[in-house]
This record gives structure tokens, sequence and C-alpha cells, in this order.
């Protein structure tokens, strides 16, 4: 005879799910309809069924650093053809942000991020910080001057190169510290459910998933099996591959600058400038496509966790396509105002990462890595 399990409900838990997004778990009444509508649910995997019970239960442990919440894309149909409007996608949804919150430290950072109260500061802040850098270096020139607007000459690259990639560091330390405890965890978290065995994880063999199981992730697969949003596919598309290659462009420009000796503005025929360009446009169309979608879909609840990083994707596209059309209509002081507005949303990007949705692109593709990982040991 199996030993019992004793579980201890955090009724702490189950209030922050039900006040993060307007949710009511105890509209849930496990007809298991979410499962039949997934397409990622097998017969040994009642997925998001057994999720919205441990929720339910409030079992925080078995969610928090659970891979399985991460396999759900947030297609929404499960939400849609809930009879109950128990809303397992917004549930899900809840669950990796709590997650994110769980494993991105200091906790106040993430606060910061996900209160609406404190959107001021995140500009605010950043002003002080690039405006204060440029005139204790003495490097920003308000009054550039000169027959060509020359966005170097206003924010040259060395107070750029000060002030971000200190920031990207901290990032990137805040990512592999948070990963590190994450993947520990959701180890514990499968071998106690017997889903994976005890030990360490080979991470040889985990890098070797990770590159395995990045096309279909890269591709949104999961999107080409959901019925009621599919077209959710092509948005989050746009999204994800903008901010991919507009990161690939920064890094081609300070290879130009730095091993090619080539220093901009650089003409719009420039194959990289012109991936900039699509990309850009590709960002602001994909952002208005996802807030188009998500005003249009009552089925789906929506939080300022959600808001803001569709937000601040809209609004560095737009300030990203005015600055150069300002520099090309050659008006100085506009150019250089919006090109200034634009390194505040880039600054609040990159602080942002680990603690927004955005950190859903490192977070996710672990997730999944490990899920798979676990399979292939077990």
């Amino acid at each position: 005879m199996a030993s019992p399990t004793f579980i201890e409900p955090d009724l702490d838990f189950i209030a922050q799910i039900n006040s993060g997004s307007g949710l009511n778990l105890k509209k849930c009444y496990q007809c298991a309809t979410c499962s039949v509508a997934c397409s990622i649910s097998h017969d040994d995997q009642p997925f998001p069924r057994k999720e919205m019970i441990h929720a339910s239960w409030g079992l925080k442990d078995r969610l928090i650093a659970n891979p399985d919440i991460w396999l759900c894309y947030n297609c929404g149909d499960c939400s849609t053809l809930c009879p109950r409007d128990a809303r397992p996608g917004d549930v899900l949804n809840t669950l990796r942000k709590m997650s994110i919150g769980e494993y991105s430290k200091p906790a106040a950072m993430h606060q910061l991020f996900n209160d609406s109260r404190t959107l001021p500061w995140l500009f605010i802040i950043p002003a002080l910080i690039i405006i204060t850098m440029g005139f204790v270096t003495g490097l920003m020139d308000l009054s550039p001057g000169g027959d060509r607007i020359v966005f170097a000459h206003f924010f040259p690259v060395p107070l750029i190169e000060m002030i971000f990639i200190p920031l990207s560091l901290g990032v990137t330390l805040v990512f592999f510290l948070g990963i590190r405890r994450f993947l520990k965890d959701m180890q514990t978290t499968y071998a106690r459910l017997g889903k994976t065995g005890p030990g360490p994880i080979d991470f040889k063999r985990f890098l070797v998933t990770i590159i395995t199981q990045l096309p279909a992730i890269i591709k949104h697969e999961q999107f080409s099996t959901c019925s009621e949003n599919k077209g959710r596919k092509i948005s989050h598309m746009m999204v994800s591959f903008s901010f991919a290659s507009l990161a690939f462009v920064a890094g081609a420009f300070v290879f130009a600058l730095y091993v090619l000796n080539s220093h901009g503005p650089y003409d719009q025929i420039n194959p990289v400038k012109i991936l900039a360009n699509v990309s850009g446009i590709a960002l602001i169309a994909g952002s208005l496509l996802l807030i188009k979608e998500r005003r249009t879909n009552l089925k789906q609840t929506n939080g300022y966790f959600d808001w803001y990083l569709l937000g601040l994707a809209l609004l560095l596209g737009l300030t990203g396509m005015l600055t150069q059309m300002l520099r090309l209509a050659n008006i100085p002081w506009a150019a250089y105002s919006m090109y200034f507005i634009h390194l505040l949303f880039a600054f609040n990007l990159v602080v942002s990462l680990p603690y927004t949705k955005l950190a859903h692109l490192i977070y996710r593709i672990v997730a999944i890595a490990f899920y798979h990982y676990a399979k292939e040991e077990k």
C-alpha cells in the first residue's frame, strides 16, 4: 500500500492568483474541458486540468518550479471553451508571472516593473541617470551643431557604453542566478513527482536538449495547433523576431564601429540598415496587432503585466522610427529630443528584461528544454 501524501494548502498563494488578474479559481469545477481543448494535453498529462487543481488547492510548490506551466503559449483555446469562465489560460499566465517574480531578484525590482503606480519612475530614473552621466563625464553635448544630424555628437558612443554595458551585465547576472535556482527547483519538483530521477542535472545533455528544441520554440509551432486563436501566432512571431533582429542590428553596428572603423549615420540602402527598418516596422505592426487581439478577446484577462510589455514594445518601435524620420527631415531639435526619449525606452527595455513578460524569452526556453530533458532521462 502506497504511503499517504500530506498537502498543506497555501491560502495566500490562492489569494494572489485570484487577485492578480481578477480571476476566481472557485469557478473551476473540474469538467476537464480545458484538457480536451488543449493540444499539448495527453492521457497521462491532463494539462491544464492538473494545474487548475493544484492552483485551487494552493499547492505553490508544485507549480512555481514546475516546467509544465511554461508549455502553454497562452493561445486561449481553453479559456474560450471553458463553460464556467474559469480562464485556465489566464491562471497559467498568472503562474508564470509569479514564477518570474520568484526567481528574478531583487524582489523590489519585480514590484517596480509590475505596479502601475510606479510607472512614472520607470522614466524619471533613467532620465536622471542618463543626464547625470552625461554632465559628469562632460560627453553629452546639448548643442552639437554641424551640417548633419549625428546622434553620436549629441550622445557619444562611449557614454552609451558607460551606461548600457554595466546595465547589460547586471541583467545577465540576474538571469544567471535566477535560472540556476529555477533549474535546481525544477529538478527537485520533478523528482518529488516521480517524473525524473534524483541527482544533479547533466548540463552537457541539457544544453544539447536546448539546441534541439530551439527551432520549434522559435517557430512557435505550438500556436499552429490552436483553433480559436491561431492567428495570434503571426503577431507573436513579428514581435519576437523584431526584438531578435534589432539585437543583431545593434551587434552589427558595434562590429562596424570597432572592427571596421565605420561610423554612422549609415545609408538607407545599407543591408543592416534595411534590416533595422524592417524590424522596426514589424515591431510596431506586431505590437498593434497584439493590442487589438487583447482588446477584442473578451475571454482573456488583461492585466498591467501584459499591457506594460505591449506598450513598451510599441513605443520603442515608434520612437526609433520617428528618430530616423526626423533626422532625414533635418529637424535637429526634434530629432535629438526624440533620440533621448528613445534612449529612455531602450534603458527601460534592458532593465526590465528579467522582471516583465520579456523574461518569458529565457524562462520558457529553459523550462521547455528541461521538460524534454526529463522525458528523455525517464
